[in-house]
């Protein structure tokens, strides 16, 4: 009778054994557990730590609630500028309702995956070159909006999403590349006539101190002349004299002096005048009696080879 209760206890003790071990199930901390007892929820959602389940009649799942960082595979578009590009991106989600994530979605992952790759050729779509290059922020905006909406009743919340990389073409590469450089040489060429104008007004106003200070000028001619000198050249030379020009501008200046305009031109000798004498002796206004002393002198110089001809030629 005594083994009898013996291997009794034995088995039931063995049975128990077996059957904790079969309904003893861990819940992590980051996870959370849904429990299916004969296909259809029951007892709500296990916490984390030590839980029973009936054997063969509970189902429990284990749902990851961490952050998944899921990259979105490169898809490719046209802008709305009309430009083919192919953009790729980064998803990070959450799942805040394990019931639905296991009830109301087959694979969640899968699910957020391709909502995301849909909403990004969307995006790509609906914005133009620039905005994919240099908007990123408010794309990124959008695009978690898109897929927070539908991902929200799988028991999922989108974090944020990120855009990777813009890959355009080779030829839309070397179009940007010309486009910069212009920009960067237009925006050196505005640095560079700002610093002339300004370095135009300064010299305007040295100008006008040395105007008022010869002595300045002076001083400058011969610091330049040094400079000059210590290059070891061979040759120097030395601009012509300020001074003397001041000078001579002045003396014109002066009252009684002649000008250019006030001198006669005087004529060729060459030159003969239609009465038959030289412009030469026509260059003053000479009294009449040294006039003609003046032409016998040059007869008697020059006398002509037939004496009774005339020294002024007659009418034709």
């Amino acid at each position: 009778m005594l083994d009898e209760l013996l291997a009794t206890a034995a088995v039931v003790g063995t049975a128990g054994v077996v059957y904790v071990a079969a309904a003893a199930r861990v819940v992590k901390q980051y996870e959370r557990g849904v429990v299916l007892r004969l296909g259809r929820l029951r007892g709500g959602i296990r916490p984390p730590g030590f839980t029973m389940i009936i054997p063969g009649v509970d189902r429990l799942r284990k749902v990851n609630m961490q952050i998944v960082t899921m990259p979105v595979p490169a898809q490719d578009g046209i802008t709305r500028d009309n430009v083919t590009v192919r953009v790729d991106a980064v998803i990070y989600f959450k799942v805040v309702d394990a019931a639905d994530a296991v009830i109301q979605v087959e694979d969640y992952r899968f699910a957020v995956s391709q909502m995301a790759q849909t909403s990004l050729r969307s995006i790509i779509g609906k914005s133009d070159l620039d905005d994919l290059l240099s908007n990123r922020e408010k794309l990124n905006q959008g695009l978690e909006l898109m897929i927070d909406s539908p991902a929200m009743g799988w028991g999922v919340q989108i974090d944020r999403v990120e855009i990777k990389d813009v890959s355009l073409p080779e030829t839309m590469k070397r179009s940007m590349a010309r486009q910069a450089e212009a920009d960067r040489e237009r925006r050196a060429r505005i640095i560079n006539a700002d610093a002339e104008l300004q370095a135009s007004k300064k010299l305007a106003e040295a100008a006008g101190v040395m105007s008022e200070q010869p002595a300045a000028l002076q001083l400058r001619l011969l610091q330049t002349v040094v400079a000059v000198a210590a290059e070891k050249n061979s040759t120097l030379v030395l601009p012509f004299p300020v001074e003397l020009l001041r000078f001579l501008e002045r003396a014109q200046t002066q009252p009684g002096a002649p000008t250019v305009e006030q001198i006669p031109a005087r004529p060729r000798p060459d030159e003969h005048r239609g009465d038959g004498h030289r412009d030469d002796e026509f260059v003053l206004d000479e009294p009449k009696g040294d006039k003609f002393r003046r032409d016998e002198a040059e007869d008697d110089e020059f006398p002509l080879d037939n004496p009774g001809a005339s020294p002024l030629p007659g009418p034709d």
